[in-house]
């Protein structure tokens, strides 16, 4: 054999063998992903929703779609963890360049997981949750033999129906944009302008309700945490309170038994229970506060605050930086490539130290949308229970947690907030290259952050001035009106 045809026969087998160990990786990881989250569906559901006491079909049905929502889900914290895992993966390679242990870290891996994570995306919001959720709710069509199968038919027809629906309102909107032949043109064409444009819809929605669900929910962290941790109190005796919070329950606690017990006593027992079990909760607070260590009260909570507070302005200093780089420079706006070039620069003027910085505040801010997400009155009601979680309620949690994850990596980017380029399909978005719509997204952002940051912390500081003085227990002044009497 030619020394020419030896080289290229090595050449390819090496191909072969990286994209080999390429798709080993792809899959350990997403066997990972989908165990753990199957552990946390689990958690969530509703076991009689799975047994076969009542219902073989409906159980196995169940399972079926509770199956289809554990690979949703895995996907989800797939596209969580995609942009760290590229900023920590830059960092590695740029730290190490010719270590051995690592050489399986390339840019070829990570541009796959890119584009796989955008596939099964397309693949879970388009196709599986919606087949879920019609397959959980179809019997078959009248007349057909009962069966799953009869279940599958029903779920393809209603499916087909809603893509034909779907693709019919984009083409459409596509036409109405985009109002000259060449786009009409290439609608034609579904796999490479349907979905994208699809997906880009899909995208931006996400985007935007990341921007309202963050702001919300860093503000609304700080009130988690100071239910969490136990707060110190400036000017309070607690060992006062706590002794004349147990004389209260047990005074409450007599008045319960004497009206019981005696027939001649008329009291409102439903308003004394109440008023009981309120003062056992104050008490039982008291008592949490009281048996914190020193460290644990008056070193512990502020610590988080301060974390968070430095989080959180960290954040809108980046965006405001941000800003002005969209005004002096292009290049500051969001785009997308298609060859992923890792350990030749890195990402952050810091170095590894920004990068670092960089990965936590893409998971603080995740955390705080999803906080945000389900403390909005109108998605609060998705939130799941332990053990008492209905399928339904799992398939739309699932899609919420995908519709919000998918959107992170664009998120960052269009943010600022890491300098990591969007690879493959990511970067397709139509609406990335308008910058009327990224420059008011960073404004908006930078000012509801600010204005939820400011109302909070002012409010906090203030009831806890109020409180240290006893401001609290004085009596509101009240004003009595006479009501006017019409002379005869």
């Amino acid at each position: 054999m030619a020394p020419l045809e030896q080289d290229a026969l090595a050449v390819r087998e090496q191909l072969f063998h990286e994209r080999v160990r390429e798709c080993i990786i792809c899959a350990l990881l997403f066997a990972s992903l989908y165990i753990l989250c199957h552990f946390i569906i689990t958690h969530f559901k509703k076991h009689t929703d799975f047994t076969a006491v009542h219902d073989d079909e409906d159980a196995a049905v169940n399972r079926i779609a509770l199956g289809l929502c554990t690979f949703t889900l895995a996907v989800a914290l797939g596209a969580v963890l995609l942009l760290p895992f590229s900023i920590i993966s830059n960092e590695v390679l740029l730290s190490f360049p010719h270590n051995y242990y690592i050489q399986w870290l390339s840019g070829s891996l990570v541009h796959g997981l890119w584009n796989l994570i955008f596939l099964f995306s397309n693949l879970s919001l388009v196709f599986l949750m919606p087949f879920a959720y019609f397959f959980t709710e179809s019997e078959g069509f009248a007349g057909s033999k009962k069966g799953i199968m009869a279940r599958v038919y029903e779920t393809s027809v209603v499916l087909l129906l809603l893509t034909l629906l779907v693709l019919g309102m984009v083409w459409v909107a596509s036409a109405i944009v985009g109002n000259d032949a060449a786009s009409r043109q290439s609608l034609y064409d579904l796999w490479e302008y349907y979905l994208p444009y699809l997906y880009s819809c899909i995208s931006l929605f996400g985007v935007l309700l990341l921007l309202l669900c963050t702001p919300f929910g860093l503000s609304t962290m700080f009130t988690v945490t100071g239910k969490l941790l136990v707060k110190p109190r400036l000017l309070e005796d607690l060992e006062e309170q706590l002794s004349c919070t147990r004389f209260e329950e047990a005074a409450v606690s007599r008045r319960i038994r004497s009206g019981k017990a005696s027939c001649w006593l008329n009291l409102d027992m439903e308003l004394l229970q109440e008023q009981f079990f309120a003062i056992r909760s104050k008490r039982r607070k008291l008592e949490l506060r009281h048996r914190a260590s020193p460290w644990q009260r008056n070193l512990g909570y502020p610590l988080v605050m301060l974390g968070l507070l430095a989080l959180t302005g960290i954040s809108v200093l980046i965006v405001c930086f941000h800003v002005l780089e969209l005004l002096l420079d292009d290049a500051a706006m969001p785009r997308g490539i298609q060859d992923a070039s890792l350990g030749q620069v890195s990402f952050s003027i810091f170095g590894s130290f920004g990068a670092a910085l960089q990965v936590i505040l893409i998971f603080y801010l995740m955390v705080s949308s999803v906080v945000g997400f389900y403390s909005s009155p109108f998605f609060t009601r998705l939130l799941p229970e332990r053990q008492d979680t209905p399928l339904t309620k799992i398939i739309g949690n699932c899609v919420s947690l995908l519709v919000l994850s998918s959107a992170l990596p664009v998120f960052s980017r269009t943010l600022g907030i890491t300098r990591f380029d969007l690879l493959g399909d990511f970067g397709r978005f139509n609406w990335l290259g308008n910058f009327y719509i990224v420059f008011l997204y960073n404004m908006g952002f930078a000012g509801l952050t600010t204005l939820c940051l400011v109302k909070r912390v002012s409010w906090a500081v203030q009831a806890e001035l109020i409180r240290a003085f006893g401001l609290h227990r004085l009596p509101l002044p009240v004003t009595c009106r006479r009501p006017l009497v019409k002379s005869c």
